[in-house]
Protein backbone atom coordinates (compact mmCIF):
# COMPACT_ATOMS: atom_id res chain seq x y z
CA UNK A 1 0.00 0.00 0.00
CA UNK A 2 1.29 3.45 -0.89
CA UNK A 3 1.28 6.10 1.82
CA UNK A 4 1.26 9.89 1.58
CA UNK A 5 4.15 11.76 3.25
CA UNK A 6 3.20 14.90 5.15
CA UNK A 7 4.87 17.99 3.68
CA UNK A 8 6.36 20.57 6.08
CA UNK A 9 3.53 22.97 5.22
CA UNK A 10 1.05 20.51 6.71
CA UNK A 11 2.50 21.01 10.20
CA UNK A 12 1.26 23.92 12.30
CA UNK A 13 3.69 25.37 14.85
CA UNK A 14 1.18 27.86 16.23
CA UNK A 15 -2.01 27.46 18.28
CA UNK A 16 -4.23 24.54 17.13
CA UNK A 17 -6.57 25.30 14.25
CA UNK A 18 -10.28 24.74 14.92
CA UNK A 19 -11.40 21.58 13.05
CA UNK A 20 -13.91 22.14 10.26
CA UNK A 21 -17.16 20.14 10.59
CA UNK A 22 -17.24 17.60 7.76
CA UNK A 23 -19.00 14.47 6.54
CA UNK A 24 -17.85 11.42 4.61
CA UNK A 25 -19.95 8.63 3.05
CA UNK A 26 -19.00 5.00 2.57
CA UNK A 27 -21.31 4.17 -0.33
CA UNK A 28 -22.09 0.45 -0.39
CA UNK A 29 -23.38 -1.88 -3.08
CA UNK A 30 -24.05 -5.61 -2.96
CA UNK A 31 -24.81 -7.76 0.08
CA UNK A 32 -22.44 -10.69 0.64
CA UNK A 33 -19.93 -10.02 -0.84
CA UNK A 34 -20.20 -6.26 -0.97
CA UNK A 35 -18.13 -3.35 -2.28
CA UNK A 36 -17.73 0.34 -1.56
CA UNK A 37 -16.93 3.37 -3.69
CA UNK A 38 -13.51 5.02 -3.66
CA UNK A 39 -12.67 8.10 -5.72
CA UNK A 40 -9.31 9.67 -6.51
CA UNK A 41 -8.71 13.34 -5.98
CA UNK A 42 -6.69 15.32 -8.56
CA UNK A 43 -3.01 15.96 -7.91
CA UNK A 44 -3.57 19.63 -7.15
CA UNK A 45 -6.42 19.15 -4.67
CA UNK A 46 -6.25 21.02 -1.34
CA UNK A 47 -6.84 17.82 0.63
CA UNK A 48 -5.28 14.39 -0.05
CA UNK A 49 -4.06 15.16 -3.61
CA UNK A 50 -3.81 12.00 -5.70
CA UNK A 51 -5.27 9.79 -2.96
CA UNK A 52 -8.27 7.49 -3.12
CA UNK A 53 -10.84 8.61 -0.57
CA UNK A 54 -14.53 8.27 0.26
CA UNK A 55 -16.84 11.01 -1.08
CA UNK A 56 -17.29 13.85 1.36
CA UNK A 57 -16.35 17.36 2.41
CA UNK A 58 -16.87 20.24 4.79
CA UNK A 59 -20.13 21.81 5.93
CA UNK A 60 -21.11 24.79 3.74
CA UNK A 61 -23.29 27.75 4.62
CA UNK A 62 -26.35 26.25 2.92
CA UNK A 63 -25.93 23.05 4.98
CA UNK A 64 -26.06 25.12 8.16
CA UNK A 65 -29.66 26.06 7.31
CA UNK A 66 -30.69 22.42 7.69
CA UNK A 67 -31.80 20.92 11.03
CA UNK A 68 -28.90 18.46 10.58
CA UNK A 69 -26.01 20.28 8.94
CA UNK A 70 -23.68 17.27 9.02
CA UNK A 71 -26.08 14.97 7.18
CA UNK A 72 -26.96 17.84 4.84
CA UNK A 73 -23.27 18.15 3.97
CA UNK A 74 -23.02 14.38 3.46
CA UNK A 75 -25.95 14.33 1.01
CA UNK A 76 -24.75 17.40 -0.90
CA UNK A 77 -21.10 16.32 -1.14
CA UNK A 78 -22.04 12.80 -2.24
CA UNK A 79 -24.07 14.27 -5.09
CA UNK A 80 -21.57 16.95 -6.03
CA UNK A 81 -18.61 14.56 -6.15
CA UNK A 82 -20.05 11.34 -7.58
CA UNK A 83 -23.62 12.17 -8.65
CA UNK A 84 -25.44 9.89 -6.20
CA UNK A 85 -28.55 11.54 -4.76
CA UNK A 86 -29.92 10.53 -1.35
CA UNK A 87 -33.28 12.28 -1.66
CA UNK A 88 -36.90 11.29 -2.09
CA UNK A 89 -40.26 12.53 -3.30
CA UNK A 90 -43.48 11.23 -1.70
CA UNK A 91 -41.62 8.35 -0.12
CA UNK A 92 -39.85 7.26 -3.31
CA UNK A 93 -36.08 7.55 -3.53
CA UNK A 94 -34.70 9.68 -6.36
CA UNK A 95 -34.00 8.03 -9.70
CA UNK A 96 -31.45 8.80 -12.40
CA UNK A 97 -33.81 11.29 -14.09
CA UNK A 98 -34.00 13.24 -10.83
CA UNK A 99 -30.22 13.28 -10.62
CA UNK A 100 -29.96 14.73 -14.12
CA UNK A 101 -32.58 17.39 -13.35
CA UNK A 102 -30.90 18.44 -10.10
CA UNK A 103 -27.50 18.56 -11.81
CA UNK A 104 -28.93 20.74 -14.58
CA UNK A 105 -30.38 23.18 -12.02
CA UNK A 106 -27.09 23.40 -10.13
CA UNK A 107 -25.16 23.97 -13.36
CA UNK A 108 -27.66 26.75 -14.12
CA UNK A 109 -26.75 28.56 -10.90
CA UNK A 110 -29.17 27.12 -8.33
CA UNK A 111 -27.92 25.98 -4.96
CA UNK A 112 -28.23 22.29 -4.20
CA UNK A 113 -31.08 23.02 -1.78
CA UNK A 114 -32.93 25.05 -4.41
CA UNK A 115 -32.39 22.35 -7.03
CA UNK A 116 -33.95 19.73 -4.77
CA UNK A 117 -36.91 21.96 -4.04
CA UNK A 118 -37.58 22.59 -7.73
CA UNK A 119 -37.75 18.84 -8.28
CA UNK A 120 -40.00 18.30 -5.25
CA UNK A 121 -37.29 16.34 -3.44
CA UNK A 122 -36.19 16.27 0.19
CA UNK A 123 -32.88 14.94 1.55
CA UNK A 124 -33.18 11.33 2.75
CA UNK A 125 -31.16 11.68 5.95
CA UNK A 126 -32.44 8.32 7.19
CA UNK A 127 -30.42 6.61 4.45
CA UNK A 128 -27.25 7.60 6.33
CA UNK A 129 -25.98 5.42 9.20
CA UNK A 130 -23.36 7.15 11.37
CA UNK A 131 -20.64 4.78 12.57
CA UNK A 132 -17.55 6.78 13.58
CA UNK A 133 -16.12 10.26 14.00
CA UNK A 134 -12.54 11.33 13.34
CA UNK A 135 -10.85 14.55 14.50
CA UNK A 136 -7.54 15.25 12.77
CA UNK A 137 -4.42 15.88 14.89
CA UNK A 138 -3.93 19.23 16.58
CA UNK A 139 -0.53 19.77 14.93
CA UNK A 140 -1.96 19.84 11.40
CA UNK A 141 -2.52 23.14 9.63
CA UNK A 142 -5.75 21.79 8.04
CA UNK A 143 -8.06 20.04 10.49
CA UNK A 144 -11.43 18.33 10.12
CA UNK A 145 -14.02 16.99 12.53
CA UNK A 146 -15.53 14.34 10.29
CA UNK A 147 -18.52 12.05 10.75
CA UNK A 148 -18.40 8.85 8.71
CA UNK A 149 -21.67 7.37 7.41
CA UNK A 150 -22.70 4.20 5.63
CA UNK A 151 -25.24 4.50 2.80
CA UNK A 152 -26.47 2.04 0.20
CA UNK A 153 -26.39 3.17 -3.41
CA UNK A 154 -30.00 3.74 -4.50
CA UNK A 155 -31.40 1.58 -7.26
CA UNK A 156 -31.77 3.33 -10.59
CA UNK A 157 -28.80 5.63 -10.05
CA UNK A 158 -25.31 5.51 -11.58
CA UNK A 159 -22.05 7.14 -10.54
CA UNK A 160 -21.43 10.42 -12.38
CA UNK A 161 -18.20 11.92 -10.99
CA UNK A 162 -17.69 15.67 -11.06
CA UNK A 163 -15.12 16.76 -13.63
CA UNK A 164 -12.15 18.43 -11.98
CA UNK A 165 -12.97 17.04 -8.54
CA UNK A 166 -12.60 13.33 -9.30
CA UNK A 167 -9.98 11.84 -11.64
CA UNK A 168 -10.87 8.16 -11.12
CA UNK A 169 -13.30 6.00 -9.17
CA UNK A 170 -13.92 2.32 -8.54
CA UNK A 171 -16.12 -0.11 -6.67
CA UNK A 172 -13.86 -2.31 -4.57
CA UNK A 173 -14.02 -4.74 -1.67
CA UNK A 174 -12.27 -3.20 1.37
CA UNK A 175 -9.86 -6.11 1.80
CA UNK A 176 -8.83 -5.90 -1.84
CA UNK A 177 -8.26 -2.15 -1.56
CA UNK A 178 -5.97 -2.79 1.39
CA UNK A 179 -4.09 -5.83 0.09
CA UNK A 180 -3.44 -4.95 -3.55
CA UNK A 181 -0.99 -2.20 -2.63
CA UNK A 182 -1.72 -0.06 -5.69
CA UNK A 183 -4.03 2.57 -4.16
CA UNK A 184 -2.69 5.68 -2.46
CA UNK A 185 -4.61 5.98 0.83
CA UNK A 186 -4.46 8.57 3.59
CA UNK A 187 -4.26 7.31 7.15
CA UNK A 188 -7.95 7.73 8.03
CA UNK A 189 -9.15 6.03 4.82
CA UNK A 190 -6.87 3.08 5.43
CA UNK A 191 -7.91 2.76 9.08
CA UNK A 192 -11.64 2.90 8.24
CA UNK A 193 -11.19 0.28 5.51
CA UNK A 194 -9.41 -1.96 8.04
CA UNK A 195 -12.29 -1.56 10.48
CA UNK A 196 -14.87 -2.90 8.00
CA UNK A 197 -12.81 -5.24 5.81
CA UNK A 198 -13.60 -8.48 7.62
CA UNK A 199 -17.40 -8.06 7.77
CA UNK A 200 -18.88 -10.29 5.03
CA UNK A 201 -22.39 -8.81 5.24
CA UNK A 202 -23.18 -5.21 4.35
CA UNK A 203 -26.56 -5.54 6.08
CA UNK A 204 -24.91 -6.48 9.38
CA UNK A 205 -22.45 -3.63 9.00
CA UNK A 206 -25.22 -1.04 8.60
CA UNK A 207 -27.42 -2.62 11.29
CA UNK A 208 -24.55 -2.52 13.78
CA UNK A 209 -24.02 1.18 13.05
CA UNK A 210 -27.70 1.96 13.58
CA UNK A 211 -27.62 0.23 16.98
CA UNK A 212 -24.75 2.37 18.27
CA UNK A 213 -25.69 4.38 21.34
CA UNK A 214 -22.34 6.15 21.47
CA UNK A 215 -20.44 6.78 18.23
CA UNK A 216 -16.70 6.21 18.75
CA UNK A 217 -14.50 9.30 18.43
CA UNK A 218 -11.01 8.75 17.02
CA UNK A 219 -8.37 11.43 17.68
CA UNK A 220 -5.07 10.36 16.10
CA UNK A 221 -1.87 12.27 16.82
CA UNK A 222 1.32 13.13 14.99
CA UNK A 223 4.75 11.81 15.90
CA UNK A 224 8.04 12.85 14.34
CA UNK A 225 10.19 9.98 13.10
CA UNK A 226 13.44 9.72 11.14
CA UNK A 227 11.42 9.51 7.93
CA UNK A 228 9.20 12.48 8.80
CA UNK A 229 5.88 13.11 10.52
CA UNK A 230 3.54 10.15 10.87
CA UNK A 231 -0.05 9.80 12.08
CA UNK A 232 -0.61 7.27 14.88
CA UNK A 233 -3.37 6.32 17.28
Amino acid sequence: MVGIPLPPTAINDGPPVTPRPSATVLLLRGADPWELLLMRRPGGADFAPGAYVFPGGSVHSEDAQSPDEIRAAAVRELFEEVGILLARRSGRIARDADCRAVRSSVEGGATFTEALRRRGLEPAFDRLALFTRWITPARLSRRFDTRFFFARVPGGQVVEPQEGEVTDWLWVAPRRALDEGTLTLVYATRAVLESVADEPSAARLVARARRLKHVPVVEPRLVETESGWQVVR
